[in-house]
């Protein structure tokens, strides 16, 4: 259907690799600072959080802090 809107379907790409993202090496944002200092308390792993890294590092330690936790899909 032509009036279908494309952003109700994801793609193959909507999940990229942290390590391709163009701003991957950017400071990791304040959202992603506060989320990553949550997870590493609930899965007491206080050297998971270290507020120098990027956001490509950052979005990798959530992930697998998620998965240890339980928390991905």
């Amino acid at each position: 259907m032509a009036d279908e809107n494309p952003k109700s379907h994801p793609t193959d790409n909507a999940e990229k690799d942290p390590d391709t993202w163009v701003s991957g090496e950017d400071p990791m944002t304040g959202a992603q600072a506060s989320y990553l200092k949550t997870l590493s308390e609930q899965a007491d792993d206080p050297d998971a959080f270290d507020d120098t890294i990027s956001k490509a590092e950052a979005s990798k330690r959530i992930d697998a802090l998620k998965a240890k936790l339980g928390l991905d899909q």
